[in-house]
């Protein structure tokens, strides 16, 4: 029954008891007056005008009744609905501040309440936004997992790692089933605490961190060291590479001048044994210069100032210091440059170190015939719609990356040939890195050997300008080395000169 109904029929109840107790109290009075009185008819129009007063003082109570009841219970009413509204989140909704007495302040209460409701709820979305906003930042995997071993949340980096593509919440087998991770994953819901296991998982090293949570579940967090691991295996190749290098030099330079300390040496064998120290000690020179180059190329230091340069001139300056050599083995030089590609955006001192650490490469493992150092020019291709360069074959696919002529924008191919004994396919990717030899005992045997690092210096060197290098090879047929300097190199590079000093190259 509503309160409008109960307020009504209560307040009818107790009118209605005092008309009645009116209407038999004058009733009573009457009879006892009519017993003496000359006229009964007149007793009689009295009792009932006395009932007639009743039935209209009963109407007009009812009808005030009802007035006062609807009136009490409407802002009641109105404070249901509202605090209705409030539970069921509509913020928005407020009750009407103009109820007396204690109703009033039942609506004041109430409006203070939701204006509350509304700022903390505020505030707890934007403190929800942050955390979520924190969480899919993180560079690390984080995944949590309820009591029932299912995924209930899961950032967008644990997602990469463990390639989940289903929307959460989603059962833990979904997951990897590696041996680490599932038994550190058990122990957290177990109440067990791990801490940088590494797990491996999809050809990745991860740095596993697993935590119980208070209320039953688990907390995981995946840190992605692969590169961090690369990169330790490459320092400690480079360590053992240098120590390796430099190791047979300092015996030789340590022998020898051993050596020399003997009085009872003939002259010319004393002289020998100087040249044998004066060489080694050369060699171990280049090879620190070579790594300060690197180091340098690699760190920053040095940035190139691409410039309008003569491919010609500096290719024969560049190929003057091997002359001696391939002359007296025989071998011609050759500089065949292009009239459209006479003029390369370059920094001259670095396309100098780069076709002389070529043209030295090719010199020294050529026996006979020609080192050529070639050069031509790269035309902007029309792009079609689809994508391609115009006239292309559609059917024949893309050119190889760093292949001649597929180059984007325009720009100048520099080719190195040679007629040497060549390099077998399997090796071609790798003669780029820092002291990779495809023979060891033949690069040390041929003209002296060389540093190591004169390709890896030559990628870099061009790299820099942001060009690409390629080579090809055919055991008993020779070596191709190609570079690419992009015309666009000079207006690409000024951010980068500014970011740091440049310092020259040695020649």
């Amino acid at each position: 029954m509503k309160l409008t109904e109960r307020l009504l029929l209560g307040s009818l109840l107790v009118v209605s008891v005092l008309v009645v107790c009116v209407v038999v109290v004058i009733d009573h009075r009457l009879d006892t007056a009519a017993v003496g009185a000359a006229s009964p008819d007149l007793a009689r129009l009295a009792k009932h005008d006395v009932y007639v007063a009743g039935g209209i003082a009963l109407g007009l109570s009812s009808v005030v009744a009802f007035l006062f009841a609807r009136a009490v219970s409407r802002p009641i009413v109105e404070l249901r609905d509202v605090a209705r509204a409030l539970a069921a989140g509509d913020l928005t909704r407020r009750p009407s501040l103009t109820a007396p007495g204690e109703v009033g302040d039942l609506a004041i209460a109430l409006h203070r309440l939701a204006e509350q409701l509304g700022s903390r709820l505020l505030a707890l979305e934007e403190e929800d936004s942050l955390l979520s906003a924190l969480f899919e930042s993180l560079n690390e995997g984080v995944l949590a997992v309820d009591v029932r071993q299912r995924v209930v949340r899961i950032n967008a980096t644990g997602r990469q790692l463990l390639r989940a593509r289903l929307p959460v919440p989603f059962p833990l087998d979904q997951l990897s089933r590696e041996r680490i991770f599932r038994e550190s994953v058990a122990g957290a819901l177990a109440g067990q605490v791990t801490d940088g296991a590494e797990v491996h998982i999809d050809g990745r090293t991860l740095a596993l961190t697993a935590r119980p949570l208070a209320g039953g579940g688990a907390v995981v967090a995946l840190l992605d060291l692969t590169a961090t691991r690369r990169l330790e295996a490459v320092r400690q190749d480079f360590v053992a590479n240098v120590s390796h290098e430099l190791k047979t030099p300092l015996t030789v330079v340590g022998g020898f001048a051993e050596t020399l300390t003997d009085d009872a040496l003939p002259a010319d064998r004393r002289r020998q044994f100087a040249e044998t120290i004066l060489a080694n000690t050369r060699r171990m020179q280049r090879i620190v210069d070579d790594l300060l180059d690197l180091s340098r190329i690699e760190s920053g230091g040095w940035v190139p100032q691409p410039v309008a340069t003569d491919v010609r001139a500096v290719a024969a300056d560049a190929a003057a210091p091997s002359r001696p050599v391939a002359d007296a083995k025989g071998v011609a030089i050759e500089v065949c440059v292009s009239d459209d590609a006479r003029t390369a955006t370059v920094d001259p001192t670095a396309l100098r170190q780069v076709l002389a650490n070529l043209i030295e490469n090719a010199v020294r493992h050529t026996a006979e015939g020609t080192v050529t150092v070639a050069a031509r020019r790269e035309p902007a291709r029309p792009v079609t719609p689809s994508g391609g360069a115009s006239g292309s074959d559609p059917s024949a696919g893309p050119p190889p990356a760093g292949a001649p002529g597929s180059a984007a924008g325009p720009g100048v191919w520099i080719s190195v040939r040679d007629t040497g004994v060549g390099i077998a396919r399997e090796h071609l990717p790798r003669i780029f890195e820092r002291f990779y030899r495809v023979d060891r005992a033949r690069a040390r045997d041929a003209g002296g050997g060389g540093t190591g690092l004169g390709l890896a210096i030559v990628r870099h060197l061009v790299e820099a300008h942001g060009g690409r290098v390629r080579a090809d090879s055919q055991p008993g047929r020779g070596t191709t080395v190609d570079l690419f300097f992009p015309d666009h190199a000079a207006s690409a590079l000024p951010s980068r000169a500014a970011a740091a000093a440049p310092a020259a190259l040695p020649p």
